[in-house]
């Protein structure tokens, strides 16, 4: 194809048949073509030559020529050239002047082997790039989308899907556990994601994600297509058991009902094309405390304490329905946290009593320990919602009178204590932090008090970066399960009230800093 007795308007004739095959654009395809045939001519010429090729797009006639700029004296004759030889080499060159490029006709050649194996591999990459970029417009809207494909192969645990005009991947950790797919089975997954790579596949699919179920729903029930149901959120343990919340935008409707369809109909659907999952279909509410008793379902909640500010739950509930809450190996209590995006604590009644026993226990004694106060003055000030000795520092004379049996002497005197403690303490925290010996920019970072400062450098946590390689978990605390029960791990930080959120922030910005670099 590539030498001077080839068929010229086959030249033509076959890129036209690879775009068309390709469904790429011709002119990228003989533009691929004269970059080939260029990376020839050099091999020929000599690569200190700039080389053009133009093919003509009616006749495929092949025109390769040498670049050259005009200049007033040249120097090297492969690059440059003056203006009295650049008129000599062409009459329409007059117009020309210091600077400009013209173009010098070079002979035809034979291609040697070597030279036709590098234009065949320039021309290769090009339309290999091309199509890839094809493919990427052509799906980079699809995302968020359900996609349909046949299995083409299997490498390495990952699934091959043929979409038609290209190809997709499932990756292993994608793919729902213990599923049975093969080569030449139809699969239908979510579209996670569609990027340039500069190898390899660009479109990911999951079958494993919360939101292929949520598209899935999407397709069975009419209302949530029609807008008249509003999935709220959702969560997966992909082949295992999942939770869905779902809220009426039309408030005749039964959104759980619609969900599940005549005799189950709709949800048996869903439930087949993800292998048997089961799914919990939760009414949304706006008090999270209704969503998580229905979202802990079958397990019977006796109450629930709310704390929006820290987006936690205590949910309490008698020791029979323990189990049903927490469900095997944690899995109910860990979809329904998921699905709330709260903190969950699951207790029995008489967990939640101690607990708040040995709290006003806790807070008391602090009262009268750092404020010298009696235990009857204590026990009035927690049982009035005062927890910190911060909590009094930064009340009023007109606060405090107002509880029953405390003066306006005693309030100043109250407040006056507490403001005294307050200086002492952060006296001694300082000392305690630079004896620590923690680092200026941890102890300059934005959003950790002295005190949340001291509690770190007492856990060996002196630089920004040991602060930053920490998980927001290891800040807060968190609940796992060892041998089936479920244990408490207690946080750094955990004493401080830091929500989840906090937490995360502090850390993302706190590698930004430490890692910037």
């Amino acid at each position: 194809m590539l030498n001077r007795r080839a068929d010229k308007l086959e030249l033509l004739r076959i890129a036209e048949a690879v775009a068309l095959e390709k469904s790429i654009d011709k002119e990228l395809i003989i533009d691929s073509m004269e970059n080939g045939i260029a990376k020839a001519a050099k091999s020929k010429f000599g690569s200190d030559n700039e080389i053009k090729v133009v093919i003509d797009r009616d006749n495929g006639d092949i025109g390769i020529y040498r670049k050259l700029i005009i200049v007033e004296n040249p120097e090297n004759s492969n690059l440059e050239i003056s203006l009295e030889k650049a008129i000599e080499l062409n009459q329409k060159n007059n117009d020309k002047k210091i600077g400009d490029e013209v173009l010098q006709p070079l002979p035809s050649f034979d291609f040697g082997r070597i030279a036709a194996q590098t234009a065949k591999q320039v021309i290769s990459f090009n339309v290999r790039e091309a199509e890839r970029e094809r493919q990427f417009n052509d799906f980079k809207d699809k995302k968020d989308t359900i996609l349909s494909g046949i299995v083409k192969r299997i490498e390495f645990g990952n699934i091959i899907v043929d979409l038609g005009r290209t190809e997709a991947i499932i990756q292993k950790n994608e793919i729902i556990p213990r599923e049975n797919i093969k080569a030449g089975d139809r699969v239908k997954a979510y579209c996670l994601d569609v990027r340039r790579e500069p190898r390899g596949q660009q479109i990911f699919l999951s079958r494993a994600h919360p939101k292929f179920m949520e598209k899935l729903f999407i397709q069975e029930v009419p209302e949530i297509y029609d807008g008249l149901i509003e999935i709220k959120s959702s969560s997966r343990d992909p082949g295992s058991r999942a939770k869905i919340c779902v809220k009426a935008i039309d408030s005749s409707l039964d959104p759980v009902g619609a969900c599940v369809g005549m005799r189950g109909s709709r949800v048996q659907a869903v439930v087949n094309e993800l292998q048997g999952e089961k799914i919990d279909i939760v009414n949304w509410s706006e008090d999270p405390a209704i969503v998580v008793s229905n979202a802990l379902s079958p397990a019977e909640v006796l109450r629930v304490n709310v704390d929006n500010d820290l987006k936690k739950l205590d949910v309490i509930l008698t020791e029979d329905n323990l189990s049903k809450a927490i469900g095997r190996r944690g899995q109910n209590v860990r979809l329904a946290t998921k699905l709330l995006n709260y903190e969950i604590n699951i207790m029995t009644d008489q967990e939640d009593s101690e607990k708040r026993q040995i709290e006003f226990k806790e807070k008391t004694d602090n009262f009268v320990k750092n404020l010298e106060l009696d235990e009857t003055l204590g026990q009035l000030l927690v049982a009035e919602g005062f927890s910190t000795i911060d909590d009094i520092k930064d009340s009023n004379v007109e606060d405090l009178t107002k509880i029953e049996g405390i003066e306006e002497e005693t309030s100043k005197e109250l407040i006056e204590r507490a403001n005294e403690f307050y200086k002492k303490d952060q006296e001694e925290i300082s000392k305690r932090i630079k004896d620590l010996g923690l680092d200026s920019k941890l102890i300059n970072h934005k959003g950790l008090t002295p005190g949340m400062l001291m509690t770190l450098g007492e856990q060996k946590i002196l630089t920004l970066t040991d602060f930053a390689d920490l998980s927001s978990d290891e800040l807060t605390g968190t609940y796992d399960i060892f041998k089936g029960e479920r244990i408490k791990i207690k946080g750094y930080l955990e004493d401080f009230a830091l929500s989840k959120k906090e937490a995360d922030e502090l850390i993302m910005s706190a590698r930004e800093i430490a890692y910037k670099d």
